[in-house]
């Protein structure tokens, strides 16, 4: 069952006549607090989410909103590096990278790839299949026909993915439609070809993946947009293109960095944030753009606890990490792109050079992508022992050069990363439409929830983000001027659409 709530001034206004008769509690007490607001939205979070959706409300003549970041700057996971040795520093992301889809003809445009244009953001097109060599542990090893053949398999899973939808068939992972689409890879040269294609897209297995939700934010983006990627090369840092569209905006007071949230406290009639460092702020509504991570490691409190139907909304997180490696000269392939193929799927596999005519000349940068299990690994390693099982795979794709030294080495830790807590979310087969519904429902109408991980189309995506931001602030927006709040609507209970047949 849907379930709709609506909160009007005039019961607020009973509530608070009604306490002024009888001695004031604790609880009354708090609840008197909460009347008095530092603003009417508090934005939990200054990424891509809460920058569009600060502006949706100033779009909408609401004014009165605090966004509360924990970073030192606006940007969230649109997070950059200075990098490199000293007479040679570059600036490379370590976390989003890429406009994904931009434009076909007059049909819609990637809102990424409009903010880019906008804030002149340097970008270069990628070539992820034009440009690529193929290694394994053996070295230098042509399989180009296998990973031709992998582009096909994965064609083949998303449209069949298509077709079971309209058919209304039940959905399974992304395993089980590789294979029912007849492709079973088995040698290290498919799989890391495999892997290429879903793993380093999605940041999980197939395994771990719904085989429908992951097509169709597959197809959303490429087949809404285009077919094309573009890389963030602009030395000021891709997060740059959403700090100036903050500052065409935003005023120092609507603004507070370094501010770590600790508890929500969150009731009918308004919400309380407290910070680390005690500080608090209360205000009619807060929005939570929090990563699907830190909401599944509690690093955020909330009072009372969120509902089971929310909690059990709060899905996956994908790991995505970029391990950056500077040498005093190129000694790599030629190409954009390279694969390792070792006996274990995901050790090491997505290679890319930054030392190219098409990025950084002379850079001397060259990352390798890991993720999923792996990510969390490498997590769990001093940043010695990663370069060096790094080095290792090098000299084994490149047999006849001795590996020197790197002269910079890093990677972020997005897991271990208390403001994160990973990459960005996956939808597994087991999550249904109605656990996406509860994901976006407030709670107690007072609080909203905005994020990649909450957009149906776009999860996982910097444009998800950027949508949802707009859609619930305008919600928000529309609550706030009509005077009451008809919340986002909530699945109680998720059911299968059978019972379960165990006689």
């Amino acid at each position: 069952m849907l379930y709709l709530t609506r909160t009007f001034p005039w019961v607020l206004l009973a509530t608070c006549l009604g306490s002024l008769a009888y001695p004031i509690t604790s609880k009354a007490q708090t609840a008197l607090d909460i009347l008095h607001k530092d603003a009417k939205v508090l934005i939990l979070g200054g990424g891509v989410a809460g920058v569009v959706a600060a502006r949706t409300l100033h779009e909408q003549g609401i004014d009165d909103f605090i966004i509360l970041e924990a970073r030192p700057e606006l940007g969230g996971r649109m997070m950059s590096h200075r990098f490199g040795a000293p007479d040679n520093r570059w600036t490379v992301e370590v976390g989003a990278n890429w406009v994904q889809g931009t434009q076909t003809g007059d049909g819609p445009a990637n809102p990424i790839w409009t903010l880019a244009k906008k804030h002149n953001i340097s970008l270069q097109s990628s070539h992820y299949f034009g440009s690529i060599a193929t290694y394994d542990y053996s070295g230098s090893v042509d399989y180009q026909d296998i990973f031709q053949e992998s582009v096909r398999n994965f064609d083949k899973l998303t449209a069949a993915a298509g077709a079971r939808v309209p058919q209304r068939l039940v959905d399974m992972t992304a395993r089980s439609g590789y294979s029912l689409s007849g492709a079973r890879p088995n040698t290290p040269h498919e799989m890391a070809s495999e892997y290429y294609q879903f793993d380093w897209e999605f940041g999980a297995t197939p395994e771990e993946t719904s085989w429908l939700a992951s097509s169709w934010a597959h197809n959303n983006t490429f087949r809404t947009f285009s077919h094309e990627n573009l890389l963030s090369i602009d030395q000021r840092g891709f997060k740059v293109a959403l700090q100036k569209e903050g500052d065409s905006f935003l005023t120092q007071k609507q603004v507070k960095l370094n501010a770590t949230v600790k508890t929500i406290h969150g009731s009918k009639r308004g919400v309380s944030v407290s910070l680390i460092d005690g500080t608090t702020f209360k205000a009619d509504y807060a929005l939570c753009t929090f990563s699907l991570g830190v909401l599944q490691h509690n690093d955020v409190e909330f009072k009372p606890p969120l509902p089971d139907w929310k909690m059990e909304a709060i899905h996956s997180m994908a790991m995505y990490t970029k391990i950056f490696l500077q040498f005093p000269k190129k000694f790599w392939f030629d190409t954009e792109m390279a694969i390792y193929a070792d006996h274990e799927r995901g050790r090491y596999p997505v290679w890319q050079s930054l030392d190219h005519e098409a990025f950084f000349p002379g850079c001397g940068i060259l990352f390798v992508t890991v993720t999923g299990d792996f990510s969390r690994r490498i997590e769990s390693m001093t940043d010695a022992a990663v370069q060096l099982e790094i080095l290792a795979v090098l000299q084994a794709m490149f047999p006849e050069t001795t590996i020197p030294e790197p002269s910079d080495f890093y990677f972020q830790r997005w897991y271990s990363d208390p403001l994160f807590r990973g990459s960005y979310s996956n939808w597994p087969a087991n999550f249904l439409s109605e656990h996406q519904v509860n994901l976006r429902a407030t709670v107690e109408e007072r609080l909203w929830f905005a994020g990649e991980a909450t957009s149906k189309k776009h999860f996982g995506y910097l444009h998800g983000a950027y949508s949802e931001g707009g859609d619930i602030a305008l919600t928000l927006a529309e609550c706030i001027q009509g005077g009451g709040c008809l919340g986002l609507e909530h699945v109680d209970q998720v059911r299968n659409a059978l019972p379960y047949d165990v006689t």
